[in-house]
């Protein structure tokens, strides 16, 4: 095998579709309201690409693995690893330069963005081996993930962040992997083949917990909006203007949920549907028009 095609493998393992989850990073930076301070911009870019790197270390050690039971989904089974096309006496390496690089880099960064990161990492590392196979844990240990990232992005410039936004970011994090085990369960010859906490879930209770999360998500979003810490913040109370992009953002995605039976990959469809991009967008700019 050439070095080229090595790389290329090593590349493709470390998940970059899954890149944009990172985003969150930028969160504390946008609702700090200090997104046009260039220092701070440079710091979390740099933040946003450290948490690639470890987040895309994790997708290598959880493709080894998973190796044998990502040839069961057609789709897994084209990953590099579990193909075959990157041997495991490369993938391991590649696992442990990224995973180093990224740590040490974090704590170039600042020690509170290195600790956060720290945790993250080692939460993963247990998910992978354990937590991923303990029914209801399983999907709190994905959404303790997203947390993460919105803590590590108020870490690197060093600003609270509010209790209101982390429990939205909770319980849209736990919206987006129930909606992920009930299509792994729908979906897939042999599902608990393929994921083994599966054997627990039926799409009866996912249903159930997805009911609970979206309506939670809203009443957290909407509290935090018309929070008084949050009107005192930003000095105006138009915040609450941005909760119909937030309600309609959920009811698109239950929608290609339940009527288009997808949803196994949220990442991606959360860059590939037009009128959840364009809602995006238009929630975006509406918050810098409140907010800056």
């Amino acid at each position: 095998m050439d070095a080229l095609n090595i790389v290329k493998y090593i590349f493709l393992s470390l998940r970059p579709k899954q890149w944009p989850k990172n985003l969150l990073i930028f969160a504390a930076l946008v609702f700090s309201k200090n997104l046009r301070n260039g220092f701070y911009d440079t710091e979390t870019i740099l933040g946003f690409i450290i948490f690639c790197i470890i987040s895309g270390s994790i997708y290598i050690i959880n493709d080894l693995v998973d190796k044998n039971k990502d040839k069961l989904n057609p789709k897994k089974a084209k990953r590099p690893i579990a193909s075959g096309k990157l041997p495991v006496r490369y993938a391991i390496p590649a696992f442990l330069f990224f995973s180093i690089s990224g740590i040490v880099a974090a704590f170039k960064l600042g020690s509170n963005f290195g600790l956060v990161v720290i945790i993250y990492f080692a939460i993963q590392i247990l998910y992978t081996f354990v937590l991923k196979n303990i029914v209801i844990l399983d999907i709190f240990v994905i959404a303790i993930g997203f947390v993460l990232r919105v803590v590590a992005g108020a870490a690197i410039i060093a600003v609270s962040i509010s209790n209101w936004l982390l429990v939205c970011t909770l319980f849209l994090s736990l919206f987006l992997a129930l909606g992920k085990r009930r299509f792994e369960l729908i979906k897939l010859d042999k599902a608990t083949g393929h994921r083994t906490a599966l054997k627990e879930y039926n799409v009866q209770l996912l249903d159930q917990m997805i009911t609970v999360v979206t309506s939670a998500s809203i009443v957290a979003y909407s509290i935090y909006t018309l929070s008084p810490e949050t009107i005192d913040k930003f000095k105006t109370k138009n915040l609450m203007y941005t909760i119909p992009f937030v309600l309609y953002g959920i009811f698109r995605y239950l929608y290609l949920i339940y009527q288009k039976e997808i949803g196994g990959a949220p990442e991606e469809i959360l860059i590939s549907d037009i009128p959840l991009i364009i809602n995006i967008l238009l929630y975006g700019f509406t918050v810098w028009l409140i907010i800056y």
